[in-house]
């Protein structure tokens, strides 16, 4: 029998016996390209939906839209709804639903009003004199969202109830709660320190806080990419090019510092500035004093409510158990999980995220109104679903619900920019909440 080195090679066909096989030119792909930064795709996509959105109404508005005070304007308004999103996901991705979020927001903002303007003077004693009188007015709000919270969420994990119908009965009677509270009158005059929470020229950190905030920020970006690549080679994980690295930090202090300058750009209104100066005896210049506002109190607390719910949901048993029911129930069950105690601490934490929400709100109007949170739960909604999160449950994520508010209230915000009436804008999110359905059960087809 002949040996192997004796056969003679045959043109023409690979591996054959005295033929070196050559290897395929390696390809890079634009999808290579982002598989190696590991870049979220849809995150990168919605993140491009915004700029093209802003983009374009600054184009139809002549120039005017993308301005330091209208983009500091626009995430403020959006803050409250971003802030109600991050619940929404982990109830979204557990299988249920809220539709009660408006209302409770509109319940909470009204609680405040009226403990502020009537019950702690008049009951407790407590006159705008009293310091922190505003942080037990937000730790009543947070005790009373918790509560409603529980009640719906033992309702609906422990009796049984669907969530959809026990959340549409809480939009329906909470609301009437509301008109209850106040006999259908507005109720304003809140403690001033209270109003900060709503941003404003006042309720804001100023520039060199801001500045602050951004090269934290840009610190916390590089350690995150330094300890995840540390962690991966000590446990033997692929680890990212260093190309990938330094653009994944390039495009974060970028993006941060971008924001802090945007901020730092929006100033005080020419009047209120005026007073500061005359005030402080200030020798304003000939246009006048300009007074950075730097980043609002919203956006803050929004920026630490981001940090916290991506911590507990990555993090924390409890977000692990509410993408492992989400994910198969049953199996959650057999896993020895608790489901019916997760379910109920999920609207537990929507409740106190609708407190904060409710916060901003009645801060920004100095009161509250029948109507504070109306339409709420349409956003939310959105939002979440626009940011990712599948209504057959297991999936979602924290920022992906936080991009998704930004994206439907630059929709908002730009057609209201454009002189769109209201109902205008609710067939706008109607029809994007549509289309972002449609466009997760057609990957769930396709992936299946």
């Amino acid at each position: 029998m002949a040996n192997a080195a004796d056969v003679a090679p045959v043109p023409g066909v690979p591996g054959a016996p005295g033929q070196t096989q050559a290897q395929p030119p390696a390809r890079t792909s634009i999808g290579g390209l982002f598989a190696q930064t590991e870049i979220d795709l849809r995150l990168f996509g919605m993140l491009l939906a915004l700029v093209v959105i802003l983009v374009t109404f600054n184009f139809l508005s002549g120039g005017t839209l993308i301005q330091p005070t209208n983009m500091i304007t626009m995430a403020v308004q959006a803050s409250g709804i971003a802030i109600i999103a991050m619940g929404m996901v982990l109830i979204i991705v557990s299988r249920n639903i809220d539709l009660s979020v408006g209302s409770l927001v509109g319940l909470i903002a009204m609680s405040y009003a009226i403990w502020m303007t009537d019950w702690f003077p008049r009951i407790f004693g407590l006159g705008p004199d009293v310091p922190f009188q505003w942080v037990l007015a937000l730790a009543l709000g947070i005790g009373l969202g918790a509560g409603v919270g529980a009640i719906q969420g033992f309702i609906i994990a422990y009796v049984g109830v669907p969530s959809f119908i026990v959340t549409l009965g809480g939009l329906l009677s909470i609301r009437g709660f509301v008109w209850y509270q106040s006999n259908g009158a507005a109720v304003t005059g809140i403690d001033p320190t209270f109003q900060l929470i709503g941003g404003g020229a006042l309720g804001s950190v100023g520039e060199l806080i801001t500045w602050i905030l951004a090269v934290v920020g840009c610190v916390a970006i590089l350690g995150l990419l330094y300890s995840s690549r540390r962690q991966r080679r000590r446990y033997g994980f692929p680890t990212r090019p260093m190309w990938a690295e330094a653009l994944l930090a390039i495009v974060g202090c970028g993006i941060v510092l971008a924001l802090g300058w945007f901020a730092n750009n929006a100033f005080w209104p020419k009047g209120l500035a005026d007073q500061y100066a005359l005030e402080h005896g200030i020798n304003a210049p000939a246009g006048g004093l300009r007074i950075p506002v730097g980043f609002p109190f919203p956006i803050v607390l929004l920026i630490g409510v981001t940090l916290v719910m991506s911590f507990v949901a990555n993090r924390r048993r409890f977000g692990r158990y509410v993408y492992a029911y989400g994910g198969n129930p049953d199996a959650a069950e057999l896993a020895g999980i608790n489901t019916r105690w997760t379910i109920l601490k999920t609207y537990v934490l929507m409740g106190v995220l609708c407190a904060f929400a409710a916060a901003i709100a009645a801060a920004r109007l100095n009161g509250s109104t029948l109507d504070i949170g109306s339409g709420y739960e349409l956003y939310v909604i959105a939002a979440a679903v626009v940011g990712g999160t599948s209504f057959a449950g297991g999936i979602g994520t924290i920022p992906g619900a936080v991009l998704g508010a930004f994206v439907m209230q630059s929709l908002a915000y730009g057609l209201s920019f454009l002189g769109v009436n209201s109902p205008g804008q609710n067939v706008v999110a109607g029809l994007v909440l549509i289309l972002a359905v449609g466009l997760d059960t057609l990957n769930r087809r396709r992936g299946s």
